[in-house]
C-alpha cells in the first residue's frame, strides 16, 4: 500500500481507544483527554502501530450520537496524541465532516463500519486522500442483532458487498492501495456467522486487499467459553492467532502488548518453517 501501512512488514496492532460512555468494553475509561491520551500512550509503549479513536458506540443496541458531540469527542484527543508522538491515528466514523475535522487535526487513516455508505462520506474520503478501511455491518447498530440472515451465505455476501464497496471507491477516486477490507465480526451477525467467517477468512484474500478484523474481547469470545468482558484474554489471542494464519493483517485490539507477542511468536515461526522449507533436505 502507498501509506505508512506499506512500511510496516509485521503484523498491523490497532489499538481500540473509545472516548465515549457506552462502549461494550471500555465505555466511560477513557472519556476524559487526559485518560485518553495515557491510554493511548500506554499502547504506544505497548506495541501499537496504530491508535484508532472512536467518539460513537457501535456496540449492538447503541443510540447514534451528533456531529457535533462526536467531532467534540475526537478532535482533542487526536490533537493531543500527535502532539505527543509520531504514531499514527485513525478515526472510527462514518460522518464526513468527522472525518474531515479528524484528518485535519492530525489522523491519518479512515475506519468506517458504515463502509463510505453515509451521506457525503465517499465523497469526502476520495479528498482526503488517507488510506480506509471498509467494514461490512447488516443493519445498523441499534437493531443489527436483532434478528441477522444471510439468504445466499455469510461469507459470500460478506465477500459480494466489500467488493461492490471497494469498486464504487475507486470509481469514486480513492486508489485502491489504500483500501483495507473488514468482515464485521459482530455487527449484524450471529454467532454461528461469526465462527464461519473466521474459519473462513482466507476467502476474502482473493479481493486481493489488507484484512483488518476486530475480534477483541467480543460476545462470540464470551458466550463459547462462558467468560466476562475481563476474562476473554486468551480467546482474543486464539482468534487474532487464527485470523493471521487465514490473511489478517491488522488486527484491532483491546489488549495490545499480549497480542503483539503472540502474533509476534506465530509470525516468526511461520518465516522459520518458510526457510527451513527452502533448505535442502
Amino acid at each position: 500500500m502507498s501509506n505508512f501501512l506499506h512500511t510496516l512488514n509485521k503484523p498491523v496492532i490497532m489499538g481500540i481507544l473509545n472516548v465515549t460512555p457506552d462502549s461494550f468494553s471500555d465505555g466511560g475509561h477513557f472519556f476524559s483527554q487526559q485518560d485518553a491520551l495515557r491510554q493511548a500512550m500506554r499502547m504506544i509503549a505497548d506495541g501499537a502501530d496504530i491508535i484508532d479513536v472512536g467518539g460513537e458506540s457501535t456496540r449492538p443496541g447503541a443510540q447514534p450520537v451528533s456531529v457535533a458531540e462526536e467531532l467534540d469527542r475526537v478532535v482533542p484527543i487526536i490533537e493531543l496524541i500527535r502532539n505527543e508522538t509520531d504514531t499514527p491515528v485513525s478515526v472510527d466514523t462514518s460522518k464526513a465532516e468527522v472525518m474531515k475535522a479528524a484528518v485535519a487535526a492530525g489522523a491519518s487513516m479512515i475506519n468506517d463500519v458504515a463502509a463510505l455508505a453515509e451521506e457525503g462520506a465517499l465523497s469526502m474520503a476520495a479528498e482526503l486522500q488517507v488510506p480506509v478501511c471498509l467494514m461490512h455491518m447488516q443493519g445498523k447498530p441499534r437493531t443489527m442483532q436483532k434478528a441477522p440472515k444471510y439468504n445466499d451465505g455469510v461469507v459470500s455476501e460478506v465477500k459480494r458487498f466489500l467488493a461492490e464497496r471497494v469498486g464504487k471507491a475507486v470509481d469514486a477516486g480513492i486508489s485502491g492501495s489504500s483500501l483495507i477490507i473488514d468482515p464485521g465480526f459482530g455487527f449484524g451477525k450471529t454467532l454461528q456467522h461469526n465462527y464461519e467467517l473466521l474459519n473462513r477468512l482466507s476467502e476474502l484474500q482473493s479481493l486481493g486487499l489488507p484484512i483488518l478484523v476486530g475480534i477483541s474481547r467480543k460476545s462470540m469470545i464470551g458466550n463459547l467459553l462462558n467468560a466476562g468482558m475481563e476474562e476473554r484474554l486468551p480467546g482474543s489471542l486464539a482468534a487474532a492467532v487464527l485470523a493471521m494464519e487465514r490473511g489478517a493483517s491488522i488486527f484491532r485490539v483491546h489488549d495490545v502488548a499480549e497480542t503483539r507477542k503472540a502474533l509476534t511468536f506465530v509470525s516468526a515461526c511461520q518465516h522459520e518453517g518458510k526457510s527451513a522449507e527452502m533448505q535442502p533436505g
